[in-house]
């Protein structure tokens, strides 16, 4: 019976030790990743033609968010009410960026992408770029995107985009500050924007 006891208490020690060093090990993967830039590398074209990589969310607090120009309500919407939070938090323009990447480029170049954003705003900038490239750097963000056609029985025919409706958060280094969802209520967004501001 006391044999059982030592062995039962040597085990307890054990898996105490294993469970210390587990969480040991998960805490500092999160501080990594924490710690590191959001997303990927990428190489795309801003709406004035010029290229754009991820360097351009490292200069400022950022607001990012994915979506298309033939975008129903969702995308309209977001680009309207983030215009006017992001007034609301920074009314000159100088401590936060905005851009919309497309996640449909076959239909939004950058020329035509930035005439979509320019007549709702003059501070979300547009991405765009060659198909294969956003898709890499779209799923390199972890967003969700699918073409889904408008008639199954034309499946090459005319589609729209199934997508992530939430604006990303980064902080002036890149880091994943968090979120933003579609249907926020107002004054939520603005403190996190604020936050991300002051942060």
């Amino acid at each position: 019976m006391r044999t059982l006891r030592i062995i039962l208490w040597a085990a307890v020690l054990v898996l105490g030790g294993v469970l210390a060093w587990l969480t040991l090990e998960v805490t500092q993967t999160r501080q990594a990743v924490v710690e590191e830039p959001f997303g990927v590398p990428f190489e795309l074209v801003a709406q004035n033609g010029e290229p754009i990589t991820e360097q351009a969310f490292r200069q400022k607090p950022t607001a990012l968010f994915f979506g298309f120009t033939h975008c129903p309500e969702v995308c309209p919407t977001t680009l309207y009410e983030l215009n006017g939070w992001m007034h609301q938090v920074d009314p000159d323009g100088t401590k936060l960026n905005g851009y919309f990447v497309t996640v449909d480029p076959e239909r939004d170049p950058p020329e035509l992408l930035g005439k979509y954003i320019s007549n709702v705003t003059d501070r979300i900038t547009g991405i765009s770029g060659p198909p294969e490239k956003v898709s890499e750097m779209a799923k390199g963000f972890k967003v969700y995107f699918k073409k889904v056609p408008l008639d199954e029985a034309q499946p090459e025919g005319d589609y729209t985009m199934d997508h992530t409706a939430s604006v990303f958060l980064l902080d002036a280094q890149g880091r994943f500050s968090g979120t933003i969802s579609y249907g926020e209520n107002p004054e939520t967004a603005v403190k996190k924007l604020e936050n991300l501001v002051n942060g």
